[in-house]
């Protein structure tokens, strides 16, 4: 029971985080069922089942505050959705004690690129508005659906930074499209693991945990988009990320590091995320003061001209 609760609570908190940033949901939930001991092909299963309910969920609300690009939403998504079948069943083929270890670098990886991404980089801002590109979607798509399902979370961190790079559509609509979308990579995915896996190896508890907490999540998540420093939550759950699957990878059998190796690296990686959180915070709060500096400035030069 105490684990199933567990399972609400990060289902709750990592919908909360997908739904203000647009990733993190899938790479969070796989993150921890890998930790109990979960099969690596199961878990990615588990966690696309129950988002098949969120995404739902998720999408609606940021329809419903004007959030979706629909689109970007049937450009990415369907491509994602190829991806996505395509990744389920290459991991389901793997040996247990192969997959596991490359699901943790999988999701290491993806957990730096948030934390780097986020951390160091700001949005950009002077293409708003330009048109989004079959041809970068489709790829994008692809490649992100892919990755999703072998890795039990990629598509938001895949496909989120990619088109707020491209500084063509606005942060709260790049977040809405990406989790509407998610809803045809989730349908694809779990379809993929359940006709490779089929039901014997997941636990429908698991899955209806992660799905009540997310579901209580969604429309929470999409009003918080519009307010939610993407920077700082970035760097939050980017660090999570990489110390969880670093301390994974440190305990298999690829690297077996003994006790003080581990606790040195655990050090190292948790000074790094603190401080990349107080540098997004820095970060943040500078770009809030320049904006309130423009503001008072075009405000005075109103004033002088009414004057």
């Amino acid at each position: 029971m105490r684990k199933l609760v567990l399972l609400a609570l990060v289902g709750l908190g990592a919908q909360l985080v997908d739904g203000s940033l647009g990733m993190a949901y899938g790479v969070t939930s796989s993150t921890l069922l890998l930790a109990i001991g979960a099969n690596p092909a199961a878990a990615s299963a588990t966690v696309h089942l129950a988002e098949i309910g969120t995404t739902l969920a998720s999408g609606a609300s940021h329809w419903r505050f004007g959030n979706v690009d629909w689109g970007v939403v049937l450009r990415i998504g369907i491509p994602g959705a190829l991806g996505a079948f395509a990744g389920a069943t290459f991991l389901s083929g793997l040996d247990t004690r192969t997959a596991a270890p490359l699901m943790s670098l999988v999701l290491l990886t993806l957990g730096v690129y948030v934390l780097v991404r986020f951390t160091v980089q700001g949005l950009r801002r002077d293409r708003l508005g330009h048109p989004l590109r079959s041809r970068f979607l489709a790829p994008l798509g692809l490649v992100a659906g892919f990755v999703d399902a072998t890795g039990g979370g990629g598509w938001g961190p895949v496909g989120t930074p990619a088109i707020l790079a491209s500084g063509r559509l606005e942060p709260r609509r790049v977040v809405g499209s990406i989790d509407t979308s998610e809803f045809l990579v989730s349908v694809a995915a779990s379809t993929g693991f359940l006709l490779a896996l089929g039901t014997e190896e997941l636990d429908l508890a698991w899955v209806a945990a992660l799905l009540g907490g997310g579901l209580v999540a969604a429309p929470v998540a999409a009003w918080l988009v519009r307010h939610v420093p993407p920077r700082v939550l970035g760097s939050a759950v980017g660090g999570v990320i990489v110390l969880t699957n670093g301390r994974t990878i440190l305990r298999g059998d690829w690297l077996d590091a003994s006790d003080g190796a581990r606790w040195a690296v655990y050090a190292v990686l948790s000074v790094v995320w603190a401080g990349a959180v107080a540098w997004s915070v820095r970060a943040h709060r500078a770009e809030r003061a320049g904006l309130d500096r423009e503001l008072a400035e075009l405000e005075d030069a109103e004033a002088a001209r009414r004057g």
